[in-house]
């Protein structure tokens, strides 16, 4: 399994280095895709040993990644794994999740922030329950944190890189289609809710972006039918945590 890391970043100067040299010094091959930026980050990414594809204007989390995503088409890669510049994903748990999708093959494999969920503000942590909610019905299956960016998608997901989603909502389109349509399956690995220390503030907008993402799944659940078939298939089980390292 050939895999890569990708990181869409906006105005990630100040951390960018740190988190792709980690990578690196990891082995992984890495594709920074640069939306945009005005705070110099192209430059230091420039100076490093990866990939730097640049929008020369902004156009959102989900062109990043479809731009990213089709980079790692192009190289050959067979899977990828998605992660933010900023600080708040930790490369060192990178191997944890190849890890799991060793043990789960075909699946996605999310980077859960389950630890330390104290950390997370009271407002973002009532949106990613909601999202949660709505995107495990619309999926017909329970999925621990929906909302994280830090995710390990098998070849196929990555052939799903036209969907007609865009911004935060394309993360979510991907969950939908690729439960729905493709049959696969999610895990999640436990990973620390970092929201102390120097990060910027976030991208994410909680009442404009749930807002998006609500109105596209409700949309996508009934689009396929049989809403509350679904529903009870989100809340029969608990979502699959693979809550230790594995071999």
């Amino acid at each position: 399994m050939s895999c890569c890391v990708l990181i869409p970043c906006l105005n990630e100067k100040k951390t960018i280095a740190k988190v792709v040299g980690d990578l690196v010094a990891l082995g992984l091959p890495v594709i920074v895709v640069d939306d945009g930026s005005d705070d110099g980050t192209p430059d230091v990414v420039a100076a490093m040993p990866v990939t730097l594809l640049r929008h020369d204007t902004r156009r959102g989390k989900g062109e990043a990644l479809r731009t990213g995503f089709l980079e790692v088409l192009r190289q050959g890669f067979d899977s990828v794994v998605t992660m933010d510049g900023d600080g708040q994903h930790s490369p060192a748990d990178v191997p944890r999740l190849l890890a799991a999708a060793h043990a789960f093959p075909g699946h996605i494999v999310i980077g859960a922030r389950l630890l330390d969920k104290a950390q997370q503000p009271p407002g973002r942590r009532r949106a990613n329950a909601i999202a949660d909610w709505g995107i495990s019905c619309a999926c017909a299956q329970p999925i621990a944190d929906t909302q994280s960016g830090q995710r390990f998608y098998p070849r196929e997901v990555i052939d799903l890189v036209d969907i007609g989603a865009e911004h935060f909502v394309f993360e979510a389109a991907l969950l939908i289609k690729a439960s729905r349509e493709l049959g696969v399956g999610v895990v999640s690995v436990p990973i620390a809710s970092r929201y102390q220390g120097g990060f910027r503030p976030s991208h994410f907008r909680p009442v404009r972006d749930v807002t998006r993402i609500t109105l596209y799944t409700i949309g996508r659940a009934y689009h396929y039918g049989n809403f509350f078939r679904s529903y009870r298939k989100s809340r029969a089980t608990l979502p699959v945590v693979v809550d230790r390292p594995l071999a």
